[in-house]
């Protein structure tokens, strides 16, 4: 068949336009920016720990920015809950962050009873996990699980060196005091550890419900047993409110008070001149002189215009976790093995120090003795070098 002149133009314009808008079309889809990463915050915004998660919150902006505002070429968009510290409603407010917000990373939370609802969404869904403060052994001993990480301390890395600070001071017979929940009974069994075997006495443990900062019955009992110490786990608000009665029943300058560094975390400037002399055993310090921290401390008070604490750290150490296996895979989470390959393998240099990831997915860090000075944690020395949680009953799979 012999086609006309008029044909073949035709037939020329449609092929060429064809072409056209195939390449137009795979130009589009070369330049179309990737889908923005979901990021969820399960934090507590409001109650004793709300300045806990406002902190978290910071320090992962701060690390954000000096990531140039994306994790693995992915700007962010983020989903925030105000977990309450409530453990009842943990469960339904991770699943409104998965199900409902579609996240791809879930970072929470504070409240050890809240990081079990969590973690029970984060193994059911897959979701990635990240907790930056909540101390809960199981989080990364039995109930562990490959998508499930911790930038934080486990409550045992906390206390464990805290005996061996008392009994290097002659003070063997204690009580401990603390809130009767997870955190506080962990904690404990930290202290313990550290501490019996070494030949510490501990004489009685009193225990406060949650979250009430009515100490005064219990102060009271303290003075009548007359230990050579007290030893303890608090944090947020309701630590400096302790501190603060403590001092005011005349036992700061008759029974030396030693707590977990939670105690001492971003509470200074509310419990004031009562928080002077007290100890604590923790894996940061504001006093920490190193051209890292300073860095750090520098850029979060030009941020934010207040003075970052452990929790900062914590949150900020989160954002530079997230952008090492984010860049392992180029910003694509679904590659789910190399993803989680390269945050067990990142080796984080933070303001507390460069540490790594345990084969339980928590972290190996230096624990400090720290005594308040001068409304500041100054650090008195090392606790214990490399301290990693034994991760027991963890089995990934």
């Amino acid at each position: 068949m012999i086609r006309s002149r008029r044909q073949l133009l035709s037939s020329s314009f449609v092929i060429a336009g064809a072409a056209t808008s195939s390449l137009v079309a795979l130009t589009a889809r070369a330049q179309t920016p990737p889908v923005k990463l979901r990021i969820g915050f399960m934090l507590p915004y409001t109650g004793t720990f709300a300045q806990l998660g406002v902190a978290i919150e910071n320090g992962f902006h701060l690390g954000l920015k000096e990531l140039g505002g994306k994790i693995g070429g992915r700007e962010i968009e983020f989903f925030k809950v105000d977990d309450e510290s409530d453990p009842a409603k943990a469960i339904e407010n991770a699943n409104k962050l998965v199900q409902r917000d579609k996240v791809d990373v879930l970072v929470g939370s504070v409240h050890s009873g809240v990081q079990l609802g969590i973690q029970k969404v984060a193994r059911e869904s897959g979701v990635l996990s990240i907790i930056p403060t909540a101390a809960l052994h199981a989080a990364t001993r039995s109930l562990c699980a490959p998508n499930v990480f911790r930038t934080s301390y486990t409550s045992y890395q906390q206390t464990y060196a805290l005996g061996s600070a008392l009994l290097a001071k002659g003070l063997k017979k204690v009580v401990w005091i603390s809130w009767k929940y997870t955190a506080g009974e962990e904690m404990l069994e930290g202290f313990k550890e550290g501490f019996v075997p070494k030949g510490g006495v501990i004489t009685k443990e009193l225990w406060a419900p949650f979250p009430s900062v009515e100490f005064q019955a219990l102060l009271t009992e303290i003075a009548a047993l007359k230990p050579d110490a007290v030893a303890c786990f608090f944090a947020g608000a309701g630590a400096a409110k302790f501190m603060k009665d403590y001092a005011a029943s005349g036992l700061k300058n008759k029974i030396p008070l030693y707590g977990a560094g939670t105690l001492t975390e971003g509470t200074l400037e509310a419990a004031g001149a009562a928080a002077e002399g007290v100890v604590t055993t923790m894996h940061y310090s504001d006093a920490l002189d190193t051209p890292k921290n300073k860095a750090f401390r520098l850029a979060y008070a030009k941020m934010f215009k207040m003075q970052p604490d452990v929790y900062a750290v914590q949150g900020y150490d989160t954002a530079y976790l997230l952008a090492k296996g984010a860049a392992a895979v180029d910003g694509d989470f679904s590659k789910k093995a190399a993803l989680y390959k390269a945050m067990e393998t990142a080796v984080i240099d933070s303001p507390r120090g460069k540490w790594k990831m345990s084969p339980s997915h928590n972290v190996v860090q230096d624990i400090y003795l720290r005594q308040v000075k001068n409304g500041e944690n100054k650090v008195l020395g090392l606790a214990i070098k490399g301290l990693a949680d034994p991760g027991t009953g963890c089995k990934m799979g």
